[in-house]
């Protein structure tokens, strides 16, 4: 499947060859306009748009904001445009794009179609403005925040080479559950901490959590883990890659589908910047996959699925505590005192005498009673 977006400009596909042939990226060219117009899109919704709009839609709300409450809100309003656009963009092609539905291993490693490099570009476009704003604002994001831009930036780009291009919109899908973080946030700054709402809300999102990130997530990876693994072995014991995989396509599949014969020679697209080694004799070839890339995919991987891990049980304890009543102070009764007085005890402070020893005071309540 094509990609749906106007072709980039020459004249930028030319400026950024250079960097691309640098990097091994050789789809970037193809999809830098994209990219870039991602990333200027996210940055006017945070700049203009999103203070814009929260100011005539929350106008008791928003100007009251401090300054960091005001950034992360400005920040959420970003986060939850990209979720929809971007969730949108990668069902849009999972369910339309059939000659990425009929890819074999070799084809979901190294296959190339011009509507999941346009999903890749757009998330790549987000995390390069991820990347800039927690790199910028660290002392208020955190590190870890700055991490997971940084690890989901790698893994993104490494589709441009291509690699992996198939599963860009598998991965995109760990962002069906953003939408419903940001309304949690949103319903704490709104002043609907504890509201029903705000459970409902809860409840989906830890449902969605959990199956995107805990459940989809990892299943993927693994998925991932093992079509390397094919890769390599495959490598190591030097047997060519058939015919009919230089397509990209399960052998079972035919050329003459509806969806091929409606694209422009898309057998020659899908694997047109596969790493092939020029040694290939009787319709044989032979693919490569440079080790040190899997092994970066792969690690990146488990750092985001480990984040994801932490973040649930961060987002748990979040969730309860906005609805476990607090717990009453407790308060300590002593034996009455003369003249029908009852002494309380509602606090204890700690004091030092003047030879320096410590001893605890107790703050008391005298309640005079009536004698019966």
């Amino acid at each position: 499947m094509l990609d749906p977006f106007p072709a980039a400009p020459r004249f930028l596909a030319q400026a950024v060859q250079p960097l691309a042939t640098a990097l091994s990226l050789p789809t970037l060219p193809l999809h830098i306009h994209e990219v870039l117009f991602a990333c200027a899109l996210y940055q006017l919704i945070h700049v203009w748009a999103s203070p814009r709009l929260s100011r005539r839609l929350f106008p008791h709300t928003y100007p009251r904001l401090e300054r960091r409450a005001r950034l992360g809100w400005d920040v959420h309003v970003v986060s939850l445009s990209q979720s929809l656009i971007v969730n949108s963009l990668a069902l849009w092609v999972m369910w339309a794009d059939d000659e990425r539905r009929r890819l074999a291993w070799h084809g979901r490693l190294w296959g190339y179609t011009g509507a999941s490099g346009l999903v890749q570009a757009f998330a790549t476009g987000y995390f390069l403005w991820d990347l800039m704003v927690t790199a910028r604002y660290v002392a208020v994001f955190g590190w870890g925040m700055l991490a997971h831009a940084v690890c989901a930036l790698m893994v993104f780009s490494v589709g441009f080479r291509p690699f992996v291009n198939y599963y860009g919109p598998i991965f995109i899908l760990y962002e069906l559950s953003s939408p419903f973080l940001n309304f949690h946030w949103f319903f704490d700054k709104l002043q609907m901490t504890g509201s029903r709402p705000q459970l409902y809300n809860g409840i989906v999102l830890l449902a969605t959590f959990f199956a995107c990130r805990l459940v989809w997530g990892p299943y993927q990876t693994v998925r991932v883990f093992a079509d390397v693994w094919t890769a390599l072995r495959a490598a190591s014991d030097a047997g060519p890659v058939r015919l009919s995989s230089t397509t990209g396509y399960n052998s079972s599949s035919s050329s003459s589908s509806s969806s091929i014969v409606r694209s422009v020679d898309p057998v020659a697209e899908v694997m047109r910047f596969a790493p092939v080694d020029r040694e290939q004799a009787g319709g044989h070839a032979h693919f490569v996959v440079p080790l040190w890339l899997a092994l970066v995919y792969l690690l990146a991987n488990v750092v985001l699925t480990s984040l994801n891990f932490y973040w649930f049980n961060k987002m748990i304890d979040a969730v309860r505590k906005r609805f476990q009543p607090a717990p009453a102070p407790a308060t300590e009764k002593t034996p009455a005192m003369a003249n029908g007085e009852t002494v309380m005890a509602s606090a204890v402070s700690v004091q030092r005498d003047a030879q320096g020893h410590v001893r605890a005071v107790l703050d008391v309540e005298r309640r005079r009673t009536t004698a019966r």
